[in-house]
């Protein structure tokens, strides 16, 4: 918590139980140069009535700030609210979930399937993804960093998204490594939700996010495999590609800012 006296030319405050922000009771922005009692706070009337009052206010909450601003994010990354998985329904459950809540992830993931589509032997794309995910989620569990996870998987989302758009014969070899490396960020970021977990739950979360991306990525390659043979056909993936690098420009923006 910022102290008093804290100089800022607008600041966030909350009235909370106890002054320690854990219940929410009002919020409000409000212009201010110095935080205290009196009018210079330009706060309501009712925050400068006492310095008991004015110590229950917490200008810019950092850790709430920041978690309101990556709310979707910490969301992908706890499937059950921030709850580890406790047994095997529980894990498999998550692995479902942490891929599909992820809109980053499920992107990427129908990007794969998309591109894959249009790949010799493009079927072992997704297999190759999923396999890298599964390594990456145990560098995650062993106490292993990669550098900038969230950029590294924005940038997927946006470098495969322009790939679509440009509608122009990829190399599978290149792809195919592209998606491997990739595969082991998304994987990294997968394990936050299972960090501290069991065995068995940590199996079936594996389990579970391992079905979900092959099943989306194979029905994408299947839906997508004739798309590449007209170029009305090939029109409608282009576009697809555009949506997919405007998600994942924002993702990548995101990333940098935040």
């Amino acid at each position: 918590m910022l102290g008093l006296g804290t100089k800022f030319s607008w600041f966030h405050w909350v009235t909370a139980s106890g002054g320690n922000g854990e219940k929410l009771v009002q919020s409000q922005y409000c212009p201010a140069t110095v935080m205290g009692p009196g009018p210079k706070s330009g706060c309501p009337p009712t925050m400068a009535d006492s310095v008991n009052q004015i110590c229950e206010v917490q200008v810019v909450n950092v850790t709430g700030l920041s978690n309101l601003l990556t709310f979707p994010r910490l969301l992908a990354h706890h499937p059950f609210g921030g709850h580890t998985p406790s047994n095997f329904l529980e894990g498999f459950l998550s692995g479902l979930g942490h891929p599909v809540i992820g809109l980053d992830h499920l992107a990427f993931v129908i990007a794969i399937g998309l591109i894959a589509a249009g790949l010799r032997y493009g079927w072992l794309m997704p297999l190759i993804f999923v396999a890298t995910a599964i390594t990456g989620t145990g560098l995650h569990l062993i106490g292993a960093n990669l550098p900038q996870p969230e950029l590294v998987i924005a940038g997927s989302v946006l470098l495969f998204g322009i790939f679509l758009a440009l509608g122009r014969p990829l190399p599978s070899p290149l792809v195919m490594g592209l998606a491997a490396v990739a595969g082991m960020f998304h994987g990294y970021a997968y394990g936050e939700a299972i960090v501290g977990a069991q065995m068995n739950p940590v199996a079936a979360y594996l389990l579970g996010f391992s079905f979900i991306q092959l099943a989306i990525a194979m029905g994408v390659y299947a839906l997508a495999k004739g798309w590449y043979e007209t170029k009305e056909t090939l029109l409608n993936l282009r576009f697809i590609g555009f949506l997919l690098t405007g998600v994942g420009l924002a993702f990548t923006s995101g990333a940098l800012l935040g």
